[in-house]
């Protein structure tokens, strides 16, 4: 049955993939340009119209002619077009030493340019620099860390990794395990003031420490339930009381893949021995500098946000008791997280990270 007129085919180079994606998952390029790249790997994938335009909340008009824009003009079709207006005062050239400027050299005596030095080196306005620098995605006030794994199994570790996740063995049980270390119990020095309509809850700037523990975990990653169990220190006595911990809380025909890093504690010769005992463990160490690849991290962040980090707590055992509260709390709706990267994409990544540093002059 005959829907409409044909679509004219939509194919990808691979450059212009890479810059798709780029664009696709920039946080700081206005939103409709995103939306526009999105519109476009998508459409390459196959997706109709009708599909995409209930995605982006569009109507299919709008989807069809950004659509036929880029099959037509290709990445700059994606691109607003110049709208009448006042001529410009600012020609490409400037434009161009500006962002040379600002990329390639450091300012006399500082760490990085600002705005108003941007503009004062260029002799160009603060308000038109900003406007640059906002089009541009130029941000020469913020930084990203990174570390490289320097494991030189890494490529190994990743793919075994990820492949438990993407595809978890049968009759087994595969679990992210970490623990949180350092945890304070503290409270303020003075009664919390509570949010009202107008302004926002009010804390001291100082508090009173009663003392810290660490929390084990261990995530499960086909739920996202979590076993817990706080100790008060973190050494290969306490993580060995946590497994015999999970070893009673798991049925015992159920095999164990835990997901570990290298801590020294994870491989003490009494953790090593108490697993040869038993072969339905089957540990799997992340790289170095890896905690990423460790889905329990991102858990850890949940309950830092959620639990920890704004509570106020009397005592060790009053922390204990809130971490536990919302531990049962949280399981009785847990889901897990969704993860999506290969390993192929990843590696990729990296080497792109690596081919950065290599091109950074120093």
């Amino acid at each position: 049955m005959v829907t409409g007129r044909p679509k004219p085919s939509l194919t990808l180079a691979p450059e212009e993939q890479t810059q798709l994606h780029s664009l696709a998952a920039s946080r700081t390029l206005p939103h409709s340009l995103v939306a526009r790249a999105k519109l476009v790997l998508w459409s390459a994938q196959g997706q109709s119209n009708t599909q995409i335009a209930a995605r982006l909340r569009w109507r299919n008009a709008t989807v069809g002619k950004w659509r036929q824009r880029f099959i037509e003009h290709r990445l700059a079709g994606l691109y607003d077009e110049l709208r009448p207006g006042r001529p410009r005062s600012i020609d490409d050239e400037q434009i161009a030493v500006l962002l040379k400027r600002t990329l390639a050299r450091k300012p006399a005596n500082r760490t990085h340019w600002s705005i108003r030095q941007a503009a004062q080196a260029s002799g160009i306005s603060r308000s038109t620099v900003h406007r640059v620098f906002q089009t541009f995605g130029v941000q020469p006030h913020r930084t990203r860390s990174f570390k490289l794994s320097t494991d030189p199994f890494f490529i190994e570790k990743v793919r075994d990794i990820v492949g438990l996740y993407l595809n978890p063995p049968d009759h087994a049980l595969v679990l992210c395990v970490d623990e949180k270390s350092q945890i304070q119990a503290l409270n303020r020095t003075q009664p919390v003031l509570p949010m009202g309509l107008g302004y926002v809850e009010g804390v001291t700037h100082d508090y009173v420490r009663h003392g810290t523990t660490t929390l084990f975990a261990a995530l499960d990653i086909a739920t996202g339930a979590v076993f817990t169990e706080c100790k008060p220190r973190h050494r290969h006595p306490e993580f060995l009381s946590f497994l015999r911990h999970l070893d009673e809380s798991v049925p015992p025909e159920l095999e164990l893949h835990l997901i570990v890093d290298n801590y020294a504690t994870h491989k003490h010769p009494k953790v090593r021995t108490w697993l040869a005992q038993r072969p339905r463990y089957h540990m799997h160490y992340i790289p170095t500098y890896s905690s990423w690849l460790n889905q329990v991290e991102r858990w850890f962040g949940l309950i830092t946000q959620r639990a920890i980090r704004r509570g106020t707590f009397t005592s060790v055992a009053d922390l204990i008791q809130k971490i536990d509260s919302f531990v049962q709390h949280y399981n009785r709706s847990s889901r897990p997280f969704a993860w999506t990267a290969t390993a192929d994409s990843i590696l990729q990544k990296i080497a792109q990270l690596c081919s950065r540093i290599s091109g950074t002059p120093h």
